[in-house]
């Protein structure tokens, strides 16, 4: 992985920065301001058509961005459901049914714009069309920058878990316009950063040390912090991807929080945010971690102390560990009949703990249990 600062597509002074995604294949994150006007560039000359998935709360930036390209493209727009409710196989079959009907062939592309849910949709519809069509992912949301817009898994939910369908499947480009943050609701950029924490705690404690040292300024988007934590956890999240793009080895540290988090989700039929989710997720993982021996009590306390500074959520209702577990035991990260989570023998070094007892797992729920 590699980061340059590019001068094309600035804003006033503010650079382009680029984070290279290494590997087999390769691609671009750039993160910056005013960059959709980079999208011609990314999609390619190839390209003849283009298909614009967005949700409903950007019909109208959508509708915009399809005259912005209409000079070179044939373009088309796909709405789907925001959020969780999008990610479902009937959702990719309108995609798939809109991609047929019109005709799309393997050099036309597909743009995710959207929050990350959305670019999980989009990156998945492309893969699986003609099995395989350019995607050029445009993250709307704090979530969809840090995590799921980068690193080229996606995949749609069934009735038995988040994510259980899916493909890896590398973006053209992922650009991450940070004017487009500016409306987003206060609500919605705390919940993103729960997965910039997940930075901090296994990758960059300077994510950590700069939410503690201002939760206000690290937060705002127009601020230098915010832009720094942002570019931070994108570089983790590179530079993991690069080393194991399908997930065979040390890309499972992404997982922090995730295992718990995805069945709090499941639980909850996804109203709630995933940010809140992974919060109580990584709680668990530090209460498993200070249980097992592993995690001083410093490092465990402190994963409560830094969500509850964001007001994300730190524990969960303590009868529901039965329905909890057996979710769990159909996550596609267990192996073999095994739960296997990751933990952190310390700041920024996570391990993961292969089938766990029992009684710890019970205990560790104990201690988030409202």
């Amino acid at each position: 992985m590699s980061t340059v600062s590019d001068m094309n597509g600035r804003r006033g002074d503010e650079p382009v920065t680029t984070v290279s995604v290494t590997g087999m294949p390769g691609y671009d994150i750039r993160i910056g301001r005013g960059l959709l006007a980079q999208l011609p560039g990314a999609l390619g000359t190839a390209v003849r058509k283009v298909l614009v998935v967005h949700p409903p709360t950007l019909a109208a930036r959508a509708e915009k961005l399809r005259q912005e390209l209409s000079d070179h493209y044939q373009v088309l727009l796909a709405e789907v459901p925001d959020a969780e409710a999008g990610k479902r196989v009937e959702v990719a079959a309108f995609c798939w049914q809109v991609l047929g009907q019109t005709d799309f062939t393997r050099t036309d592309a597909i743009i995710g714009f959207g929050g990350g849910a959305v670019t999980d949709l989009a990156g998945f519809v492309a893969a699986t069309w003609l099995r395989g069509v350019r995607v050029v992912q445009v993250p709307t949301t704090v979530l969809g920058m840090v995590d799921a817009a980068v690193g080229g898994k996606s995949g749609i939910n069934t009735a038995e878990g988040k994510n259980l369908v899916g493909v890896f499947h590398a973006p053209a480009a992922v650009l991450c316009d940070l004017d487009l943050l500016h409306t987003l609701p206060r609500t919605e950029i705390l919940a993103g950063f729960a997965e910039i924490v997940k930075a901090g705690f296994i990758r960059y404690p300077e994510i950590l040390d700069t939410i503690e040292a201002s939760m206000d300024v690290a937060t705002d988007p127009n601020s230098p912090q915010f832009r720094r934590v942002v570019e931070l956890s994108i570089q983790m999240k590179a530079d993991v991807v690069g080393e194991d793009f399908t997930e065979q080895g040390p890309r499972e540290i992404l997982n922090y929080g995730h295992t718990l988090g995805h069945a709090v989700e499941h639980a909850e039929r996804y109203r709630w945010r995933h940010g809140a989710a992974i919060a109580v997720g990584m709680m668990f993982a530090a209460e498993l971690g200070r249980l097992s021996g592993r995690l001083s009590d410093v490092v465990a306390d402190r994963h409560r102390s830094v969500l509850e500074l964001l007001g994300l959520p730190t524990s969960y209702p303590v009868g529901r560990w039965e329905s909890l577990l057996g979710t769990m035991q159909r996550d596609k990260k267990a192996r073999a009949g095994q739960l296997r989570f990751i933990v952190l023998d310390d700041l920024a070094k996570p391990t993961v703990m292969q089938a766990p007892d029992g009684s710890l797992l019970f205990a560790a729920y104990q201690e988030i249990g409202a």
